[in-house]
C-alpha cells in the first residue's frame, strides 16, 4: 500500500523517534512510504534545499497518489492539518495517532468525516499496532 506518513517538522521534533519507529515497522511491513525522508533527523537541512513552492507541489502529488494518509499527530503542525484536511477533500481515507494526553485540535477531534479515524496510543508499539489495525480494515 501507498501511505503519504505526515509528521511535525518545524513545529517541533520531539517525537521524531516515535516518526521513526513507525515508518520502520510500515516500510518493513512492505509498504511504500513517499514521505518516509521526512521522519530524518536531518529532514529540515535537506528541506531547506526545496521552494515552499517545489515542497507544496510535490507534497501534494503525493497526497493524490497515496492509498491513505497517517499522520503524527501529538505536535501541531499547520502542515499536517493541512495535510489532513486536503487528503479528506479528495476522499482518501485518514488515521490520525496521538499520544495519550496530548492536547489534540479541536478540529481533528471533532471532524465526524467517516474517512477519519482518530486514535490514541500509549506508546508507539500501541500506534504501530493501530495503524497496521487501520491499514487491515476493508
Amino acid at each position: 500500500m501507498n501511505i503519504y506518513f505526515a509528521c511535525s517538522i518545524t513545529g517541533g521534533r520531539e517525537f521524531e523517534a516515535g516518526y521513526q519507529k513507525i515508518v520502520a515497522a510500515l516500510t518493513a511491513d512492505g509498504h511504500e512510504i513517499p514521505t518516509s525522508h521526512l521522519v530524518q533527523s536531518d529532514v529540515m537541512e535537506n528541506e531547506r534545499k526545496l521552494t515552499p513552492q517545489e515542497v507544496y507541489e510535490r507534497d501534494i502529488n503525493w497526497i493524490k497518489n497515496c492509498d491513505v494518509l497517517i499522520a503524527e499527530v501529538s505536535v501541531p503542525s499547520h502542515g499536517v492539518g493541512y495535510e489532513i484536511g486536503f487528503a479528506l477533500n479528495i476522499g482518501k481515507p485518514v488515521l490520525c495517532l496521538y499520544q495519550k494526553e496530548r492536547r489534540v485540535s479541536k478540529m481533528i477531534i471533532g471532524n465526524k468525516n467517516s474517512a477519519l479515524n482518530v486514535q490514541e496510543y500509549t506508546d508507539i508499539e500501541n500506534a504501530i499496532l493501530q495503524a497496521r489495525a487501520f491499514l487491515d480494515r476493508p
